[in-house]
């Protein structure tokens, strides 16, 4: 009897999604030569695709769960996104505890292992799952890179080339205007998104929530260009960085079921800052969900196909409850709850400039 594997994706779309559902389903399609036989599941929309029906034993519902096979997703690689939708529904929510529904369906559906591709919420869902019998296998997927127990999350790098990308295509106005021009990324409460965008993109500043910045030090570096003759600056601030004595900006009091606000915000206000400031036109662009979008780089597709392969290695090696990841240059895996509750930070001292509120100037020193 063939092992029945299903596989989602939870939180935010991202680019390498695609590839790593691709090779899960190649990868246990093909396992006959090891003699073993899988088959493979696709859910749709996350932990909702678990929790919005009650299923019979047996069924499989096209609206929530599809199967998968080589067919079907030999394409997906190349497209971002992902092709089995997502959502920030969390199952064990206090408010309203779905658990034992998931659970059901899961028995229902004949599920005998799940991967689940997410960040930190996803996987702690996966997390209580494993911890109530259900065989899981995790896979890091997150732009802002904040996991603890890996140094890559599909979707960092295709996310970093966005912003170096928007960045190229705002110099030629900033130039033509004599402008300042903010750019507001993601990255919650780290800095990574921000600090690698910006220093790919040549940005002149940028401002990071590891390091609260002040507004008249960003000014003065500002006007310090200008006396240089510099026609224009970039400025590049992560959503969750804020001003020494301040907090951070959110677009709206409400929460999700995870418990996180919606920051967004900072660009506008700190726009405001440098334009009373300097006396100089400065404008804002936030690139929000443009990080997210798009075909992906070359090395999250590669990095896809390995944790593909990675997870269902794990399966088959009967070593449920871990994560796979990339450390030190190789791939390998990590308990996933060793990943959980907590965050992984920018190290300032080693990577970041305070003085000139940009990437570190020294690599040996």
């Amino acid at each position: 009897m063939a092992t029945r594997i299903g596989i989602l994706s939870g939180g935010g779309d991202c680019a390498g999604i695609n590839a790593a559902i691709k090779w899960v389903v190649k990868t246990a399609l093909e396992a006959h030569r090891m003699g073993m036989t899988f088959e493979i599941v696709g859910i749709r929309e996350g932990w909702r695709g678990l929790v919005e029906e009650d299923f019979m034993p047996g069924e499989i519902n096209k609206q929530y769960v599809t199967p998968l096979d080589q067919d079907v997703v030999r394409t997906w690689d190349r497209y971002g996104g992902t092709m089995l939708a997502t959502s920030r529904t969390n199952p064990f929510d206090p408010k309203n505890d779905r658990s034992q529904k998931l659970l059901q369906n899961l028995k229902a559906l004949s599920i005998d292992c799940l991967v689940a591709i997410g960040g930190e919420d996803t996987l702690g869902v996966a997390y209580k799952l494993h911890t109530m019998g259900v065989r899981v296998i995790g896979i890091p997927k997150t732009i802002d890179k904040d996991l603890h127990g890996t140094d890559y999350t599909l979707g960092f790098e295709s996310a970093v080339q966005v912003i170096t990308e928007e960045i190229d295509r705002l110099r030629t106005t900033a130039g033509s205007h004599k402008r300042i021009f903010i750019v507001e990324t993601m990255g919650r409460n780290t800095g990574w998104l921000a600090l690698e965008g910006g220093e790919a993109s040549g940005a002149y500043i940028i401002l990071i929530p590891e390091y609260d910045f002040e507004v008249s030090s960003v000014n003065e570096l500002l006007l310090e260009g200008v006396k240089r003759g510099n026609r224009y600056e970039i400025v590049v601030v992560a959503e969750g960085a804020k001003p020494k004595g301040g907090g951070q900006v959110t677009r709206h009091g409400e929460k999700d079921s995870f418990g996180h606000a919606t920051l967004g915000g900072i660009g506008d206000f700190l726009a405001g800052e440098v334009e009373l400031g300097t006396g100089i036109e400065t404008r804002c662009v936030v690139l929000s969900h443009l990080q997210r979008g798009g075909a992906p780089c070359a090395f999250d597709r590669r990095m896809g196909r390995y944790f593909g392969i990675a997870a269902v290695d794990l399966i088959a090696k009967g070593e449920f409850g871990k994560m796979v990841s990339y450390l030190n240059g190789e791939v390998t895996a990590v308990p996933i709850e060793t990943v959980l509750g907590r965050i992984k930070m920018l190290d300032v001292r080693t990577q970041y400039d305070t003085e000139r509120y940009n990437g570190r100037r020294t690599i040996f020193v």
